[in-house]
């Protein structure tokens, strides 16, 4: 990988999702480096997988997706992620995630902090720090970073606050769900107000500079030093929403980077994860045409 600042580094789980229907390649970063890639903007995988069958699998995945290998480690004592996944009726995803397994191993290296340093940016989330090898990894990368983005994804009982807080005062850019945003502003008592007041409180405190909030099929919200901005999004029948969220933060990054507009990056961004959720899986095959189609 040219160290030319063009590229994304992302930081994390590598598993496999277990659906009732078969197994799929997921995990968070794994699904951002894809959808990323499949835009046009070169990024980087940061994990471990087993010395396994699985762990071939995901090597074979991400190859597919022309994303590197370079950085994907192999760990001789712990086997490749997996989560088993289930679906309610509404096609929400419920996960039970194994653990320990490869990705909670993440070590660092010197080629490792050189790719952090000169990347556009770092993206990372909260589970793959629920233990301490692979946090103390980020921890020291985030030290590098030019550009920390942390895409939150609460996966209990995975996390604390005190690990969330950390990384929000580490962070520039944030992404969560409506669901998160709910549990971290009462942490804080932020509860009265509208959404933007909410948003603006939460940005305050940690000195954010973008604050992105997800809402399902409703659409989502962003808070950044530009103003506040709103997308009611696309409806659309919904396969599952395993992915979604991962698909929107690709596509919002690829648009907010190259300096589009925010709001704009925040159609696009609802466009994608919509077209994902209509899909099964993480990471199905969507064109650029068909974002454009969506957005009109």
């Amino acid at each position: 990988m040219p160290f030319n600042q063009n590229y994304i580094c992302c930081f994390g789980e590598v598993l496999w999702d277990l659906l009732p229907s078969g197994k799929l390649p997921g995990g968070a970063p794994m699904n951002v480096a894809t959808h990323l890639q499949n835009l046009g903007t070169p990024s980087v995988v940061i994990s471990r997988v087993g010395n396994d069958e699985l762990g071939d699998e995901i090597k074979t995945f991400l190859q597919d997706k022309n994303c590197t290998l370079d950085f994907i480690q192999t760990d001789e004592s712990h086997p490749t992620g997996k989560v088993n996944v289930f679906l309610s009726e509404k096609h929400e995803a419920t996960y039970e995630i194994v653990h320990p397994v490869a990705w909670d191993f993440i070590s660092i290296s010197p080629e490792t902090i050189d790719l952090v340093k000169n990347a556009k940016g770092l993206i990372f989330g909260t589970l793959a720090c629920r233990d301490t090898h692979t946090k103390n990894t980020l921890l020291a990368l985030l030290e590098v970073a030019p550009l920390k983005i942390y895409d939150v994804n609460l996966r209990p009982p995975h996390y604390t606050q005190a690990l969330v807080e950390t990384f929000l005062h580490k962070a520039d850019i944030v992404k969560m769900n409506e669901d998160e945003l709910e549990i971290i502003t009462n942490w804080y008592g932020f509860t009265e107000g509208n959404d933007e007041q909410k948003l603006s409180q939460l940005k305050d405190k940690f000195n954010l500079q973008t604050l992105i909030v997800t809402q399902g099929g409703d659409g989502a919200m962003v808070l950044a030093e530009q103003g506040f901005y709103k997308s009611n999004g696309f409806k659309v029948t919904v396969m599952d929403t395993i992915g979604s969220g991962d698909s929107f933060l690709a596509g919002f990054l690829t648009n907010y980077l190259a300096g589009k507009p925010i709001d704009y990056a925040l159609t696009y961004a609802c466009a994608l994860g919509a077209l994902v959720a209509s899909h099964k899986g993480a990471n199905p095959p969507i064109q650029e045409v068909d974002i454009l189609e969506m957005i009109g």
